[in-house]
């Protein structure tokens, strides 16, 4: 088993629309970026744990657990015109662009701000934390989990 980071606006996805989702379970899609699209296509598989993490709002921070429960399959998305996470240059055949789907495992009882794991030093060597580091799909640690599920609780 692995652990990841996903990275997501609460204005677009956020934990309630995932344990609020039929099923509490959602296809991880739109990842645009090739590093977090090798991620998610090469490494992340089905029973990885996953930090879920509230980006680009008033405090920034890990908000919940989710579990992946897909293999790697085609980003559908990227094939319809109508969704803004269309491809013109993705093609069934050659695809560009891979999803997952992920599950509710539970809402952490406390946010574990960005502020919070920056000044962990149990946390310095996290990706999350390293400067320049923006991706949205990013690995964590086995001990780097389960300490800010520590945290968060």
């Amino acid at each position: 088993m692995k652990y990841w980071l996903m990275k997501s606006e609460p204005d677009d996805i956020s934990i309630g629309d995932l344990r609020d989702s039929p099923n509490h379970t959602m296809a991880w899609q739109g990842i645009r970026n090739y590093q977090a699209r090798n991620f998610i296509r090469d490494e992340i598989t089905h029973g990885d744990q996953v930090l879920f993490y509230h980006s680009s709002c008033k405090v920034p921070g890990v908000v919940g657990i989710a579990t992946v429960v897909s293999q790697p399959t085609l980003d559908e998305s990227a094939f319809d015109p109508q969704s803004r996470y269309f491809d013109p240059k993705s093609e069934p055949d050659k695809p560009r662009w891979w999803q997952v789907d992920i599950q509710f495992t539970a809402k952490l009882n406390q946010i574990v701000s960005l502020q919070q794991l920056k000044s962990d030093p149990a946390l310095q060597d996290m990706v999350l934390v390293t400067k320049g580091a923006r991706l949205s799909v990013q690995p964590v640690s086995a001990d780097e989990f389960a300490h800010i599920v520590m945290l968060g609780q």
